[in-house]
């Protein structure tokens, strides 16, 4: 590829990238983690399953975004009963916050883990604040492309598997042959993965982006140049998150697995089994890791929260506003934060909180994906920029695996 196409597609690369890279969060790598500790190579064959899932809803998001202006909670607002989208905002919100604090209470036990003289309390207070600084001083395009970098602390993630011996062939065949164990431990590990990848937080951020983007850079008129470049955009940070995802799970199978260690907690965990059994760097790596992801998917996590609010309540939004422009709307992060922060004094382990997390994020999305696949079928909302067959029948498959992952999720919980 030429110098001057790399650029293009750099340039294009935006709300999408920051989307997919923040899945990739301090709670999504705890889950990677446990997923090649318990069972090996087992699970990578999931990367192949999940990046046309997610790039396909994503598309759609993206899609509503750019077409109407506006976010997903706003379209729901004004074409759908207000009941629903309440509905959807109880569900979502407990599991946003939990996410919040799991990821806070991952960095700060890293950072701690670094830094042992420093307690995990103190170094928790001090992500929390620090967020709350950058997010309310910096502007929507600063924090933008300060994201942007941040996901360059994936690409960690992709070296720590060539740091130790690798049999390909075996590495090939899990990959491209699925595995599948029907056990409860197993299908409790897989139903983890899809509630990690396909988020519903993760579809109202990237359909606000997308709207926020198309005021920041004036597009008055959506034509086919545009869309082409928000597919690029989205393609390229679904497939990244599923990069990264598979080489999380590559490194822990081959490393983790192997010495006997079945059980992964949190991602201080991981880090902690890595560092005598594949070296001092391969430790240092995954815990810096740790850092860039939680610095990029927190944020993504609160406005995402903030912005489903503001669109229900009417309120001034956005990023690109100053505190005094939109007190309620940035107030609502603070909070969103703080009580992130207070998971870390509650007692209930990082390890809980993404069980809940899981299981609200696993009634909701189901719901949530069929309300998306309706507004990407409505022509009085779209236009002309309706789905396509080939992104309804992506959609429709989601559906049926993320309503069947849900049902597994609630039936192993009470069985």
């Amino acid at each position: 590829m030429k110098v001057t196409s790399i650029r293009k597609v750099i340039k294009i690369l935006g709300p999408g990238l920051i989307t997919g890279a923040s899945d990739d969060d301090p709670s999504g790598i705890a889950t990677y983690s446990q997923a090649g500790a318990q069972f090996g190579l087992a699970t990578l064959w999931t990367a192949l399953i999940t990046f046309p899932l997610m790039a396909a809803i994503q598309g759609m998001c993206a899609r509503i975004g750019l077409v109407t202006s506006q976010g997903l909670a706003a379209t729901l607002r004004q074409h759908y009963p207000r009941s629903f989208l309440y509905v959807m905002l109880f569900l979502s919100f407990p599991a946003i916050t939990l996410n919040i604090g799991a990821d806070i209470q991952g960095m700060g036990a890293v950072c701690h883990m670094i830094f042992p003289a420093v307690s995990v309390s103190v170094f928790c207070i001090i992500i929390t604040f620090l967020l709350i600084v950058v997010i309310i001083r910096y502007p929507y395009q600063k924090i933008a492309a300060i994201l942007k970098w941040l996901c360059a602390s994936l690409l960690l993630y992709i070296i720590v598997p060539f740091l130790v011996e690798q049999h390909w062939g075996l590495v090939a065949r899990n990959t491209f042959i699925p595995v599948i164990h029907f056990d409860k431990a197993f299908a409790s590990i897989i139903v983890a993965i899809l509630g990690t990848t396909i988020s519903p937080y993760l579809f109202y951020w990237q359909a606000t982006m997308e709207a926020e983007d198309r005021i920041h850079h004036h597009i008055i008129v959506v034509d086919k140049k545009i869309l082409n470049s928000m597919k690029v955009d989205v393609n390229t940070g679904m497939l990244f998150s599923n990069i990264v995802m598979f080489f999380i799970i590559l490194a822990t199978g081959t490393v983790l697995y192997p010495a006997g260690i079945r059980q992964i907690d949190t991602v201080d965990q991981a880090a902690k089994a890595l560092e005598p059994l594949a070296g001092k760097l391969t430790y240092l790596i995954f815990a810096t890791g740790v850092l860039g992801t939680g610095l990029l998917a927190i944020p993504v996590l609160t406005g995402a929260q903030s912005y489903m609010l503001a669109e229900t309540l009417g309120w001034t939004e956005g990023l690109d506003k100053k505190f005094s422009q939109a007190k309620p709307f940035y107030i609502s992060i603070i909070i969103s934060l703080l009580v992130g922060l207070l998971l870390q004094f509650s007692g209930i382990s990082p390890l809980k909180a993404l069980l809940y997390t899981a299981i609200l994020y696993g009634v909701t999305a189901p719901v949530l994906i069929a309300v998306i696949l309706h507004i990407g079928n409505n022509k009085e909302i779209m236009k002309t920029n309706t789905n396509s067959w080939f992104s309804n029948l992506l959609g429709i498959l989601t559906l049926i695996i993320m309503t069947t992952a849900a049902v597994a999720l609630i039936w192993f919980q009470l069985n």
